[in-house]
């Protein structure tokens, strides 16, 4: 159709700005080349009257201005169905494991539309992970949404993929998952596979990546495949779906770098002035329904491990539950370095978690923040000037920090130490079994890496 052409008037990185002088495009429609319809581009925004800023979609170093543009009038669609579980996928559904083509029988477009307000669902049914900070301090809900905050090498993608091992492989449930690699290593996509692949569940976990030196517009659209996905499994193949991805702040800072390319004014921090909109259209799609549901779990980098950036900031009001690692918990040797002061949940009350588990935790916060305030005390004068009450309070403190170290599974070559999965009725028992006293005779070094108090118990035999 002659009136669908347009030509491109410049290039600035990976944004091509085309302009259109009959039939303008939609937002989110595909331009393919003319000369090479292998090269595709993304209408990203208005930047004239008549003129658009696009997203390339691969190198940018064979365009030039004037060439001629095609608009396909259909945005980007991406293979689904059973035939993408097992693989790995681009935004576009390419193969990238070797294993051939996909031969998948349906495709989407990558932007659906959120349910209305009266199809969405709260689950209230606790998805138990195993991990024993997690499942007290921080317990998911089935269909909720749990992120975890860290800076540079204190745990994230470790505790995320220990997350995968024991929900997907141990227990092994009835649904699919979609993991979105956004910005992340080759090397950690890889490993994942290949453990995934050992663990006999690869044929229920759909894997996109758009690894770290792909470009940002591929980045920025890889979450956007991952969600596409979840939402087929959830409303056509009527599944539960584990949605993870790592991580969510590379997926604003390629925002960002697009908008620096279409010369947007930034805002707070200096990110795009649409970052939350951006957040909001990502996040509103991870969803359930009254049928199935999405629960998502999603590792956030720090930069400068600063948790008030703007970039992390805009994160925070679609989460259930927040997990926050401290590089000095982690130089300390506790793993997880989960902060227990900063991690926590809305879904802790007794309607979901039960009475127990919500006094404990409630009990538990009192305890920590006490003994902060004694820390300080016994840094000075030492623990021994403290009361015997203090001193209690100071105890105890310190076996519920130990007792929340635990060994990974993904982790065990690393570490030498066996993996543990520990239920959550048993870690709300034995937390409240410590805040009862009934260890005060127990020295705070044998709650280290122990899977429960019953391992005390077996070892003082």
């Amino acid at each position: 159709m002659p009136n669908s052409f347009g030509k491109i008037v410049s290039i600035q990185g990976q944004v091509v700005e085309v302009e259109f002088s009959h039939e303008q495009p939609n937002i989110h429609d595909i331009l393919i080349l003319e000369d090479d319809p292998l090269i595709k581009l993304e209408v990203s925004i208005s930047s004239a009257h008549s003129s658009f800023y696009c997203l390339s979609l691969g190198t940018t170093e064979k365009l030039f201005r004037g060439m001629k543009v095609t608009n396909t009038e259909e945005p980007i669609l991406v293979p689904v169905g059973a035939e993408v579980l097992g693989r790995v996928i681009d935004i576009f559904g390419n193969p990238l494991d070797g294993q051939g083509a996909i031969k998948a029988q349906a495709q989407i477009a990558l932007y659906g539309k959120s349910l209305s307000f009266g199809e969405v669902l709260q689950h209230k049914e606790i998805l138990e992970t195993g991990i024993k900070v997690i499942d007290i301090f921080s317990p998911i809900v089935r269909g909720g949404k749990i992120g975890i905050f860290g800076g540079a090498g204190v745990g994230k993608t470790l505790l995320l993929t220990e997350i995968i091992h024991n929900v997907v492989t141990l227990k092994k449930e009835k649904n699919v998952s979609v993991f979105a690699g956004v910005g992340e290593r080759v090397r950690e996509g890889q490993e994942l596979y290949q453990t995934l692949k050992e663990k006999e569940v690869l044929n229920s976990v759909a894997l996109i990546l758009g690894t770290m030196g792909e470009n940002p517009a591929t980045r920025f659209l890889t979450g956007f495949t991952g969600v596409a996905l979840a939402e087929y499994f959830r409303d056509n193949l009527k599944q539960d779906v584990l949605f993870f991805i790592d991580n969510v702040f590379r997926f604003a800072q390629a925002g960002n770098e697009l908008s620096v390319l279409i010369n947007t004014l930034p805002s707070e921090d200096g990110y795009q002035a649409t970052l939350a909109s951006e957040m909001a259209t990502f996040h509103e799609r991870l969803i359930s329904n009254k049928q199935n549901s999405i629960s998502a779990i999603e590792a956030i980098y720090l930069p400068n491990d600063d948790i008030l950036d703007q970039g992390v900031q805009a994160i925070f009001p679609y989460l259930d539950s927040i997990i926050i690692l401290s590089r000095s918990i982690y130089q300390e040797g506790f793993l997880p370095a989960v902060d227990l002061f900063l991690s926590t949940s809305s879904i802790l009350n007794p309607e979901i978690v039960g009475e127990q588990h919500s006094r404990v935790v409630l009990a538990t916060q009192s305890l920590l923040k006490r003994y902060v305030a004694l820390d300080r005390i016994v840094s000075l004068v030492g623990e021994s000037e403290l009361s015997n009450q203090d001193r209690i309070i100071y105890q105890r403190a310190k076996k519920i920090r130990n007792y929340m170290t635990q060994s990974f599974f993904v982790a065990e070559k690393q570490t030498g130490r066996k993996g543990v999965y520990a239920s959550r009725e048993t870690t709300v028992r034995d937390v409240n079994a410590i805040l009862e006293g009934q260890y005060d005779n127990v020295s705070d070094d044998k709650f280290m890496f122990i899977a429960s108090l019953a391992d005390i118990k077996q070892g003082t035999s």
